[in-house]
């Protein structure tokens, strides 16, 4: 069953006076349970293309489907539960907030959900202890290497139970050594829990982890193949 479909999706943004093509007529469709790679250089349109599917921007035309609601047809407020329920966010700058704990980065999407304190308690910890990073609760970001804070943002993504996983440029700033248990770990929440996740990257070693890769140039499909795994 299809989890993601984009059908002739184009997105044109403008810098100063110039139109910037973004996506010239995108259309890829993503099964359910998929470990999936959007691969392709800076300014190919990959990261685009995934904030299209996470309801963060919407396209000029063509449409955009996740677990088999059109997006466009979607109200702000229901696009706001499907990102709350349904996706989790991996984003290359970690976007983990500065004044809250590791704990409390991970809770936010719970308490957002309304889940009680002592649930949050009991499936951040545990989650945190899944990523690693055991004993590190009260850590805030700025006590935590770069791999440690890519790995709370990891916890916080999956935390909540999504459907599908949405990480943009994931390892693009750790060390291979990091990045690859980084890979390890989201390839076994995909088996053991079953979560679609796509990524934006041109890193190789990401690559090689996909089940598929859709290859992106120019705002446009460039072919696509099998992955490494």
């Amino acid at each position: 069953m299809a989890m993601v479909v984009c059908e002739d999706v184009t997105k044109t943004y403008t810098q100063g006076s110039v139109p910037v093509h973004a996506l010239r007529g995108v259309s890829v469709t993503i099964d359910r349970g998929g470990f999936v790679a959007l691969a392709g250089p800076s300014g190919s349109g990959k990261t685009t293309l995934l904030n299209l599917i996470g309801g963060l921007d919407a396209p000029d035309s063509g449409t955009v489907s996740v677990g088999g609601r059109v997006l466009s047809d979607m109200s702000q407020s229901a696009l706001a539960e499907l990102r709350l329920n349904t996706i989790g966010f991996i984003f290359q700058a970690y976007n983990l907030i500065p004044v809250l704990s590791a704990q409390e980065n991970v809770e936010y999407v719970m308490l957002m959900q309304g889940v009680g304190a002592q649930e949050r308690r009991q499936r951040s910890r545990a989650i945190l202890d899944d990523v690693g990073l055991a004993g590190l609760y009260e850590r805030r970001p700025a006590e935590l290497s770069g791999g440690q804070q890519q790995r709370v943002a990891v916890a916080r993504a999956v935390v909540s139970g999504p459907s599908i996983v949405l990480a943009d440029e994931p390892t693009a700033n750790l060390d291979s050594d990091t990045g690859r248990g980084l890979l390890e770990m989201m390839c076994e929440m995909n088996r053991q829990r079953g979560v679609t996740f796509i990524f934006s990257t041109h890193d190789r070693m990401v690559m090689d982890y996909a089940q598929r890769i859709i290859r992106i140039k120019d705002g446009r499909v460039d072919g696509e193949m099998g992955g490494g795994k």
